[in-house]
């Protein structure tokens, strides 16, 4: 699989990233979990992206390839308090250590790769005291990297502190907003760079009324009215996930999965490469020509 240069760090990142979320929501069983998450493994992929607030997904990483530390690297969230059992409120900096000594207990590990701050708002971090909790755990060794995840202006406000060796944020062919606000300011300040939602929730295939599905990426697709999205289902999948891999100064795209035939099928459209440029100018130029001012990266 190919691997990119993750910003300024030392880390050479897998294109394609296992996201850790639907393992833990979906509360998948612990063998289910060893295969899959060793099957990614094995199929090249060496980042595993998880947070404190997916329920069982640290856990089940721990159990299920802690043994073979080595092979990956760990990236978790921060930033919940009471909302995922900690003792303060959310965002209040006394819970970042709390939560981070947890995550590596869950995880069975003496270190992350990367910490990011999960997706509060320019008033929280404008506080400050968040970001220093972070910034020592990084001192201390915790973690290697520090980051923010998150979107649209809370983003542009978090570029502005350089302070950070990375970022996640939402960008796939419904969702182009960092695209155009936020990409270019990280690759100037050599931030590693990873697409959350990089499949805009395959939101094309699932009912209105289904979890994980923002009636929002309907509306959009809608107007958008992309030429691909008559094909099939798995076609449409391939076009967003090499769109999304496709974008200049993205390093990694995180796509979550419980089935290893899924995984297997995007590990196989991701080494089709990038989209020929004509595909991708004419997403760039329908979304362009087509979004609205109420169009924000969405969280």
């Amino acid at each position: 699989m190919e691997q990119r240069t993750f910003g300024r760090t030392d880390m050479k990142v897998s294109v394609l990233g296992f996201g850790g979320a639907m393992i833990g929501l979906e509360d998948t069983p612990l063998d289910q979990a060893k295969k899959l998450l060793n099957t990614a493994l094995e199929l090249g992929i060496n980042v595993i992206d998880t947070s404190a607030s997916y329920l069982s997904s640290e856990e089940l990483i721990g159990q299920a390839v802690s043994d073979r530390r080595q092979d990956y690297y760990l990236f978790s969230k921060c930033g919940e308090g009471t909302s995922v059992g900690l003792e303060y409120p959310d965002w209040d900096p006394r819970n970042v250590r709390p939560s981070v000594e947890r995550s590596l207990k869950r995880l069975q590990t003496d270190y992350l790769d990367l910490i990011l701050i999960h997706s509060c708002t320019e008033a929280v971090l404008r506080q400050g005291g968040l970001v220093e909790e972070v910034k020592k755990l990084k001192r201390d060794g915790l973690v290697r990297y520090i980051g923010y995840s998150g979107d649209s202006t809370d983003m542009l406000y978090a570029l502005e502190l350089g302070l950070f060796d990375a970022i996640e944020t939402t960008v796939n062919f419904a969702d182009q907003e960092a695209i155009e606000m936020t990409l270019g300011r990280a690759a100037r300040d050599g931030l590693g760079v990873i697409a959350k939602r990089p499949v805009a929730n395959v939101a094309w295939s699932r009912g209105k009324d289904e979890p994980n599905n923002p009636d929002e990426y309907r509306e959009r697709l809608d107007k958008l009215n992309y030429p691909f999205l008559e094909q099939s289902s798995e076609e449409i999948l391939e076009t967003a996930l090499r769109f999304t891999l496709s974008v200049p100064g993205v390093h990694t795209a995180i796509v979550g999965t419980t089935k290893e035939e899924h995984l297997r099928s995007n590990v196989e459209m991701a080494a089709r490469g990038p989209l020929p440029e004509a595909k991708m100018r004419e997403i760039r130029e329908r979304w362009q020509s087509v979004r609205e001012p109420a169009w924000a990266g969405l969280k």
